[in-house]
């Protein structure tokens, strides 16, 4: 009898309770007794959905209040001094608000520590910070605690954590580098302790993750990797260690053959490694099969995914669990909850709680054979079968334009040089130029004015004219702040990515697919599921009446097409270049209209461009190639003189950034400050030919920047950049901030400027 287990569970709750709780809590309208109840509630809620659905091993410790990177740093008790830890005391709550955010209802405001991209996917997470004389030990309870309340609710459970090895990877090293794996034998001790108290508390599987197994490692990691597990064997739980993102590849015999109990492989992203993985792993170990994808929101194909188990079934019998490829986390919570979306693109979609109704159909298939579940798999091949031939997947015009695609609508007419020449000479704009990133608050007027519109209770006249009081708003405001380049603050977008797949030809959209991001920023991924076009301009009115407010220049602000790829739940019938190109194609003559309306700054922001990195490096070359092409082919239809802008965060650049330079943006702005201008290591090396603005102050913590902190990170700045080419601007955009914090932060941003500019207009005169 094979066993269906699940390696993790959206933590948001099915109507984002957890985000609301928190914000409540960071706002001061709850106290931390509240907090902690709902946070129990929603375990408890989400336990009981995973046991419905026929989850037979559920996971506990996969519920976190912001991170769980962050989790296991609180939990080893790796806490940096700035936040003034006792090495003694449990971590409080607070402090790990303090350490996300920067900010908590009780203690200091200090700096947050870094925050970056969880793999390849849209997930961030809290870097961890090192120190060569770092200490381990267990400063905090929760993952027994959470295992006491599990069990006393009757669960047979499975207990999570991040592996040694790829925590440490994670990391970063907080002064002087060294060698992180150096810490390894110190932190050993520690792990050992938590097995042997999880086994104390009748235990009897502990998944380890280890996602780093899909990596390429150095030796000396690979190594790493029997020292470890050979010291974690016997000392308590039996231990699945769990791959995910990718295939073993290189690492695949090293981990068939560690000394632990099982082992979970990826093979939605992978499926060719498992006949290796199944021909290698001992006879005694078991073999989990992450048989669902955890990353997209397709229903599974159970014949075929069938054809693929009865063969391991036959060889591992109750060795064979069946999983979902990665924890569910990166899925919204139940498809139930959808009643507005077409009934036919409905039917093709599979939440959480439907994966895991998939793989009781499988286990049962296996165990009681198709038939006690024929009527159900029946239903499932017409779905398949449905949306394989349905006419609104594929449009003759679009796969037409694509085959008009060369290499001359790629590349800009000029070379930089020249560009900018043209466009310092039409903008006029000063030394150190200041600007943002796009966005501005989304107040309370205007959500329940776009509700009070979706609904149908205000006209679109009526909703139009508060979007306009709210960019008119906007546009005074950095008026008064003093910027040299505006935005029109994107009031009427909901989200970047989906605003657009609002109004492009090849997307669907739900009301509650709901995943998070980070801490309690969620997005609700658009569904592209058919053939992309634009069947009408997006942005170009908006953007025509912000400019008409101000003779200064206002950006025209679009989403990448690699960004709009990434950061959607994408078709999995073509290859995602296909997909990409036509999405580049639909930005571009967004782009032309831009330009043709008088807007002279167009800012197509790639957050996401490493983000889609392969995990692999033999794939960079292949990725870099047409994730490049779609951006320069969605932005070089522009004259000269119109000034490209793009945006990245939250990412590191350092051995990409060859690729970077090969977009010829003609200023690219990128996340900075978390990291106090490490980022820009990554130009020592390399003469990075166009502008830059590093973010001078980080958006997601409501700290605010002092003028002097900003000026201290815009010195260290033009050690890396010329001046001539370094722009002033924040992290990233300023959505989720409240207004009285961007009026602080920005009016000392620009004041950092002009001083900077004075400072240097007097050394050039002296």
């Amino acid at each position: 009898m094979s066993i269906v287990h699940n390696l993790g569970f959206p933590r948001i709750g099915q109507q984002r309770e957890l985000k609301w709780a928190l914000e409540s809590y960071w706002r001061g309208e709850i106290d931390q007794a509240a907090l902690l109840q709902q946070g129990e509630n929603l375990r408890q809620q989400h336990w009981a959905q995973q046991a419905q659905a026929g989850v037979e091993l559920l996971p506990v410790g996969d519920f976190s209040w912001y991170d769980h990177v962050l989790d296991t740093s609180v939990m080893l008790g790796v806490i940096p001094p700035r936040f003034a830890q006792d090495d003694q005391a449990p971590v409080d709550l607070d402090t790990y608000f303090r350490m996300a955010r920067g900010r908590a209802p009780q203690g200091t405001d200090s700096r947050a520590c870094e925050m970056t991209k969880w793999f390849d996917t849209n997930y961030h997470y809290i870097v961890p910070e090192f120190a060569p004389d770092q200490e381990f030990r267990i400063a905090d309870s929760r993952l027994f605690d959470q295992t006491r309340e599990a069990q006393t609710l009757g669960y047979a459970i499975k207990p999570v954590l991040l592996g040694p090895l790829s925590y440490l990877w994670l990391g970063k090293c907080s002064t002087t580098a060294f060698e992180k794996l150096e810490l390894v034998d110190r932190l050993i001790p520690i792990y050992s302790e938590i097995l042997h108290r999880l086994k104390q508390q009748g235990v009897q599987w502990v998944q380890i993750d280890e996602p780093i197994l899909v990596l390429d490692l150095p030796l000396a990691w690979q190594r790493a990797f029997a020292t470890v597990y050979t010291r974690l064997s016997n000392v308590g739980a039996r231990i699945l260690l769990a791959s995910y993102f990718g295939e073993l590849g290189d690492n695949l015999h090293l981990a068939v053959h560690l000394p632990v109990d099982g082992l979970h492989i990826d093979l939605a992203r992978a499926p060719q490694q498992l006949r290796t993985v199944a021909d290698q792993l001992p006879i005694y170990k078991v073999l989990s099969a992450g048989i669902i994808d955890g990353r997209n929101v397709w229903t599974g194909d159970l014949h075929s995914l069938l054809q693929q188990l009865k063969p391991l079934q036959e060889r591992f019998g109750e060795r064979l669990w069946l999983a979902p490829s990665c924890s569910l986390l990166h899925c919204p919570v139940n498809r139930d909850n959808e009643t507005a979306l077409d009934p036919e693109l409905l039917s093709w979609l599979a939440f959480a709680v439907q994966k895991l109704a998939e793989l009781n159909l499988l286990k049962q298939a296996l165990d009681q054979g198709e038939a006690s579940v024929a009527p159900a798999l029946a239903h499932n091949q017409r779905v398949i079968t449905a949306r394989r031939t349905a006419a609104r997947i594929h449009h003759p015009s679009v796969q037409t334009r694509l085959n008009t695609i060369t290499e001359a609508m790629a590349t800009r007419h000029s070379g930089y040089t020249q560009r900018a020449a043209l466009q310092q000479q039409l903008l006029g704009l000063p030394l150190l130029p200041t600007t943002t990133i796009g966005s501005f608050p989304q107040t309370d007027e205007v959500r329940h004015a776009r509700s009070q519109f979706r609904q149908q209770r205000i006209s679109q006249q009526d909703y139009e004219a508060v979007i306009k009081q709210h960019i008119q708003h906007s546009v005074m405001k950095q008026h008064d702040f003093g910027l040299d380049v505006l935005v029109h603050g994107e009031a009427e977008r909901t989200d970047m990515v989906e605003y657009f797949g609002e109004q492009l030809a090849g997307f669907a959209f739900t009301s509650n697919g709901w995943v998070q991001s980070y801490g309690s920023r969620c997005v609700k991924p658009p569904i592209l599921y058919g053939d992309v076009s634009r069947p009408k301009p997006m942005t170009v009115e908006w953007s025509r009446y912000a400019q008409s407010l101000t003779t200064k220049p206002m950006k025209g602000m679009l989403t990448g097409p690699v960004t709009i790829l990434q950061w959607s739940f994408v078709r999995d019938d073509q290859p995602r270049q296909t997909t990409c190109q036509q999405i580049a194609l639909a930005l571009r003559d967004e782009v032309r209209d831009l330009e043709a309306a008088g807007i002279k700054i167009i800012q197509i922001d790639e957050p996401a461009l490493r983000e889609g990195l392969p995990l692999r490096r033999s794939a960079w070359q292949d990725y870099l190639r047409w994730a490049t092409q779609c951006f320069r082919l969605s932005a070089a239809t522009v004259e000269d003189k119109t000034q490209i802008h793009t945006h990245m965060c939250y990412a590191e650049f350092n051995d990409i950034i060859e690729w970077i330079a090969a977009l010829d943006a003609d200023v690219i702005t990128i996340e900075t400050s978390r990291s106090h201008m490490e980022l820009l290591n990554a130009f020592k090396a390399f003469a990075y030919p166009n502008a830059i603005g590093p973010g001078t102050y980080d958006i997601h913590s409501p700290r605010q920047p002092t003028q002097s902190e900003i000026k201290t990170l815009l010195e260290k700045a033009t050690a890396y950049i010329p001046v001539q080419r370094l722009w002033v601007n924040p992290d990233c955009g300023l959505k989720t901030r409240r207004w009285e914090e961007v009026d602080s932060a920005l009016r000392n941003m620009v004041a950092a400027a002009k001083e900077m500019r004075a400072n240097l207009t007097q050394h050039a005169s002296g």
